[in-house]
């Protein structure tokens, strides 16, 4: 069995890149050979091997326009190797992707990996659907990663038959307790309310900021990550004279991830619309044992991945009173929130293992070998 994921960018940069990444590796260290198609980006043009059973193309992105890099040589290099491959594991949403596939002239089985809607970009989807559609009707499987968002996007409504869904799986976050021990120590005698992602608007940081607000005076908010709305959060946080009570803290290195899990007490996710499908950082707290507050966003599947009084509390978007409130009824109650601690680390052995992650999709594809198999005979 060969399979080929076709995906965005290299570097790594959002959860789908690192999904594919995933995949791969996991596949390719049980011995399944999986290969991986990028856009390249930041210069990064040079073809590697990850292993002796996957090997990364690297194809020159040109320039990047709506969050879609244009690299023609994916288009060059798809139709080249594409009949090496009995799967092709396609990434959405990806129009570069899904043109080269269109173009390469390959016959063989399709995956579909839906792990989003357009949004953003709904004027530009009028000339994208045609091809989307094409990729719909194309792919002999369609993969969600949640019930929810398979279930209510608009564009599977009418083939729910051919779908099913897979939760993204995570890797174990390491701890390290000197770190977290200097967390704690800088922010001495407070609850620490600890988020994390891009600085972009969809995200909906400026109603954590807000929830501020509501808190009692012991509780501390960390943002980490970096976007280009940080100058606008940097001022939220001056207007409503947060300085000593919100933390933009940038960037934050692998190593030292785990610490921040580990040295919160809750952890926040206020994002607001449905490009926010999922939320991997929901499921990593999970791992460490942190109770979540999120958004009940429509037709996303963050609240299912946040299951309502089990993991955690949703709210609705854009209400920071509610967020504030959500965070005091976790925290407040000591036996109750020892008690969404422990469930939410059970969630996550449930439903959000890597191990497991991996495993669904090599079951997945040894189906469709299985099938085609059937139809030789």
């Amino acid at each position: 069995m060969k399979v080929l994921q076709l995906g965005k960018f290299y570097p790594l940069k959002g959860g789908v890149e690192k999904v594919i990444y995933a995949l791969a590796e996991g596949l390719s260290a049980r011995g399944i050979k999986c290969d991986i198609l990028f856009a390249g980006c930041d210069g990064h043009t040079t073809d590697f091997d990850l292993n002796e059973n996957c090997h990364v193309f690297i194809c020159e992105a040109l320039m990047e326009a709506k969050a879609t890099k244009i690299a023609p040589s994916m288009v060059s290099t798809l139709r080249k190797i594409c009949n090496n491959y009995d799967i092709i594991h396609v990434h959405h949403p990806d129009p570069m992707a899904a043109l080269a596939l269109y173009t390469s002239g390959y016959k063989g089985k399709v995956v579909l990996h839906w792990h989003c809607d357009i949004v953003r970009q709904n004027k530009l989807l009028v000339f994208y659907r045609p091809l989307q559609d094409w990729l719909i009707r194309r792919a002999r499987v369609i993969v969600g990663t949640t019930p929810v968002y398979v279930k209510h996007s608009p564009a599977l409504k009418d083939v729910q038959a051919k779908c099913c869904y897979i939760p993204i799986g995570i890797y174990e976050t390491q701890s390290n307790a000197a770190i977290t021990q200097e967390i704690q120590q800088r922010y001495k005698g407070r609850r620490i309310v600890f988020s994390l992602g891009r600085l972009v608007l969809y995200k909906g940081y400026e109603y954590l900021i807000e929830a501020a607000k509501y808190l009692n005076d012991d509780y501390v908010v960390l943002i980490g990550g970096t976007g280009h709305q940080r100058h606008q959060l940097e001022n939220l946080i001056i207007d409503n004279g947060l300085q000593e009570k919100v933390y933009l803290i940038g960037h934050i290195p692998d190593n030292q991830l785990g610490a921040y899990f580990d040295a919160c007490k809750v952890f926040c996710l206020t994002s607001i619309d449905k490009r926010e499908a999922f939320a991997i950082v929901q499921a990593k707290a999970m791992y460490h044992c942190r109770p979540v507050v999120s958004t009940d966003i429509s037709d996303s599947g963050v609240p299912w991945v946040n299951k309502h009084g089990v993991s955690g509390i949703n709210v609705p978007p854009r209400d920071s009173k509610a967020v504030a409130r959500a965070i005091h009824e976790v925290c407040e109650d000591e036996a109750r929130y020892l008690q969404y601690c422990q469930q939410a680390r059970q969630r996550y052995e449930e439903l959000f293992r890597m191990e497991d992650m991996i495993s669904a999709h090599q079951s997945l594809y040894e189906k469709l070998m299985s099938s085609k198999k059937q139809n030789q005979k």
